[in-house]
């Protein structure tokens, strides 16, 4: 199906077997190119309902909250242009987390304690409903240290106007505490302990060590540092933008940040700066000792549980209050080379918000895009049922979907050896044939296939159970060789044998954005086609595996463009 200018939302289930089934704040800084303007007209790459400004330079999500029934996003921004740098926070707002209304960059270098750029950070609501804001700044001698700034004006819903704390900074590198002036950043949303002090940890390291350094206040204003981390991981190196809350064990609602009690678990997730991914655990906070301690099976390490396993980075999470959802931000950069992002005038975009909670294994977290995304959905189309025989591509023209599987006998053996899903991925892509797989869609497809990006599953014969893997495939999906096109992978936790295998996609222009399991793994790949554009971008369904599959119920809607700027 040719896939409209309004965007395309790509919703499927499948159904198996017998049941139903150095970023050092990330940064290089271009100097010569801080004040370039793009030179493209044509911007077939911007998306349609993903966030992102009119123009320049944006990256980590910053701040979000809800207030007085408006939601807002603050975001490292630089206004000079398409490369980082010139770092404020600029704003946005609105009562629906879809459509966005800009203001003007609510916090900005005007103090000493952040005179070379106003870094990440996060909103912590006070008692009385009062909003707070704690964010790195960068001084005159380039010392990453921590500020507070709060709202000028509590009756304006909009938040426009912050005023600095005149004691900033808060929180200091010195020569008695040790810690390393470059690598000390991003505090968290802070929560109150039983004990009613303010808790809030900061990311660095020591040597190859990440750790979050952590910090208690009585008044939110003078800050102790405590005398050892909430956690810390060897190996793993600076720990950027730390991410640390409360999830119910049972029940998909989110929790207050300050929530404790014997049905609580909590996460800590980290940013790596040496690899530019995330990784998350799932554990146990002792109150009493102001330690996190990861679960057992846990793995603490960049081999660990990922929000995403493709483009997402600097994520941040916050509670809403209103619909008792915890939501998660994050940043998803550039697959194009610097110097195509100063010809179209920009770089970065935000993931859609996504809806958190944890499973009922326990184990892992489950993601869903915001609800609010389907009042976009238009032009509901579906597809009756439909064998794929091997080797076969189908062009969808009517959507909704799932796949079944008449036997697993000749899924292929799991060679134990194979425990990188991104590189089993890459040795195993669209074009190399199994039994049960490659199937899936080719999104973002020319007409005659000579680029498309495969998002698609294989599953495999284990120790005991059958493995489900996720890949997104950009090896083709573009003509233009001066594209980053890694291959992303993922182990989905399913039993495809007496559990439904579910994959949804969110196809934004230059952004294919992937849910599988019901949000048990998810992958967001950056794409830049030369042929399938706008009307010319096709999407097809496909099965390159021995065994025949049988597709069936598969829905897909245009979606509306979003108002964002």
């Amino acid at each position: 199906m040719a896939i409209s200018s309004l965007c395309l939302l790509l919703l499927f289930s499948l159904f198996l077997g017998q049941g139903v089934v150095e970023l050092e704040a990330s940064h290089h800084v271009y100097q010569n190119l801080q004040t370039s303007e793009s030179t493209s007209e044509s911007q077939p790459y911007r998306t349609g309902y993903h966030f992102q400004p009119p123009k320049n330079w944006m990256n980590d999500p910053n701040g979000p909250m809800i207030y007085k029934g408006i939601y807002h996003l603050f975001y490292q921004y630089n206004p000079k242009g398409a490369v980082w740098g010139n770092i404020v926070w600029a704003h946005s707002t609105s009562t629906d987390l879809i459509n966005w209304t800009p203001h003007d960059a609510a916090i900005y270098p005007s103090q000493k304690s952040d005179i070379n750029g106003c870094w990440s950070g996060s909103a912590t609501i006070l008692p009385g409903g009062k909003p707070a804001m704690l964010y790195t700044g960068i001084d005159p001698n380039n010392t990453q240290v921590q500020n507070l700034a709060v709202p000028k004006n509590l009756s304006d819903p909009h938040l426009i106007e912050w005023v600095k704390s005149p004691t900033n900074p808060l929180m200091a590198p010195t020569a008695m505490n040790q810690i390393n002036v470059s690598s000390f950043r991003d505090p968290t949303t802070a929560w109150l302990g039983p004990d009613k002090k303010w808790r809030v940890i900061i990311g660095s390291k020591i040597n190859h060590k990440g750790l979050a350094i952590l910090y208690t206040s009585k008044n939110f204003v003078k800050w102790t540092q405590a005398k050892h981390p909430l956690h810390s991981a060897e190996g793993t190196g600076m720990w950027e933008c730390p991410d640390f809350f409360p999830v119910a064990t049972k029940g998909v609602y989110g929790v207050e940040t300050s929530k404790l009690g014997s049905s609580i678990k909590h996460v800590l997730k980290v940013s790596l700066d040496d690899t530019k991914h995330e990784y998350y655990t799932i554990g146990t906070y002792n109150i009493f000792t102001d330690k996190y301690v990861p679960d057992k099976g846990q793995v603490d390490s960049d081999s660990g549980l990922r929000y995403d396993y493709g483009k997402f980075y600097a994520s941040k999470t916050f509670f809403d209050i209103l619909t008792q959802r915890r939501i998660l931000w994050g940043w998803i950069n550039e697959s194009s080379s610097v110097e195509h992002d100063i010809k179209k005038g920009w770089s970065g975009v935000q993931a859609i918000p996504r809806n958190i909670w944890l499973d009922k294994s326990g184990k892992q977290l489950i993601q869903w895009p915001i609800v609010e995304i389907e009042k976009l959905r238009v032009n509901q189309v579906k597809l009756p049922s439909k064998f794929l025989k091997a080797g076969s591509v189908v062009e969808v023209k009517d959507i909704e979907a799932s796949f079944k599987i008449p036997g697993f006998e000749k899924a292929e053996v799991l060679d134990p050896s194979w425990t990188d899903p991104q590189l089993l991925c890459s040795q195993k892509g669209v074009s190399v044939k199994g039994a049960l797989g490659p199937f899936g869609f080719l999104v973002l497809s020319s007409k005659s296939l000579e680029e498309y990006t495969a998002v698609f599953f294989r599953i495999f014969k284990g120790h005991g159970k059958y493995v489900v893997l996720m890949c997104s495939d950009q090896s083709r999906s573009s003509l233009d060789a001066d594209n980053d096109k890694t291959t992303y992978g993922a182990f989905v936790d399913v039993d495809p044998v007496h559990k439904s295998l579910s994959l949804r996609s969110l196809i934004d222009h230059s952004i294919v954005e992937s849910f599988g399991g019901g949000g048990k793994a998810c992958i967001t790949a950056r794409v830049y086609p030369t042929l399938a554009i706008d009307h010319e971008a096709h999407l097809y369904a496909f099965n390159y595996g021995t065994e025949k599959i049988n597709l069936t119920n598969l829905s897909a809607w245009s979606l509306k463009k979003a108002q964002i700027s």
